[in-house]
């Protein structure tokens, strides 16, 4: 099937003006799901073609935000299925961590790691609900599952973080 051409030079202007303003923060979102800097821009770079075909099919653009933030997470979730996708690598040697300016730097960047960690379902609910600040409605809407799995699938991810989280001698 080949792209139709884009005779709109106002519509192209458009969304560029929207990408230009919305591209970092579509591309901290896919960091958070993807865990990985390079995952993070390929998933916004796809995400960002089919928008940008679909643009003129975009009636309402109040509501662009939302349309490509369930762009970026079908796409996500669609990588979830690829068989590359779940190939290890494995190596003898263990990379070394960098080293946290602070102990609060430390103590987040150790939970950002548990939750890289999660299956990917898990991770996509944790983003969306504690990074992206959606209501469990909306991330059952963009993930396609009932709020009750979201529910189920946020209870088990912190049972997961609470038990690889080492407890602080102040919360005890």
């Amino acid at each position: 099937m080949r792209a139709r051409e884009r005779t709109d030079a106002s519509g192209d202007a458009e969304f560029g003006e929207w990408m230009s303003a919305r591209q970092g923060a579509l591309v901290r979102t896919a960091y958070l799901l993807t865990g990985s800097q390079h995952a993070a821009e390929d998933l916004v770079q796809a995400t960002l073609t089919k928008l940008y075909l679909a643009w003129d099919r975009i009636s309402d653009r109040q509501h662009v935000d939302a349309y490509a933030r369930r762009a970026l997470v079908n796409e996500h979730r669609s990588t979830w299925r690829r068989a590359h996708r779940r190939l290890e690598v494995l190596s003898d040697a263990v990379p070394e961590a960098p080293q946290a300016a602070s102990e609060y730097d430390g103590e987040r960047e150790a939970v950002w790691q548990f939750v890289q960690g999660l299956p990917p379902r898990q991770r996509a609910v944790i983003v969306l609900r504690y990074y992206e600040d959606l209501s469990e409605a909306e991330i059952a809407d963009l993930l396609g599952i009932s709020t009750g799995t979201v529910k189920s699938q946020a209870s088990r991810a912190l049972a997961s973080l609470r038990d690889r989280v080492p407890a602080r001698e102040e919360d005890r």
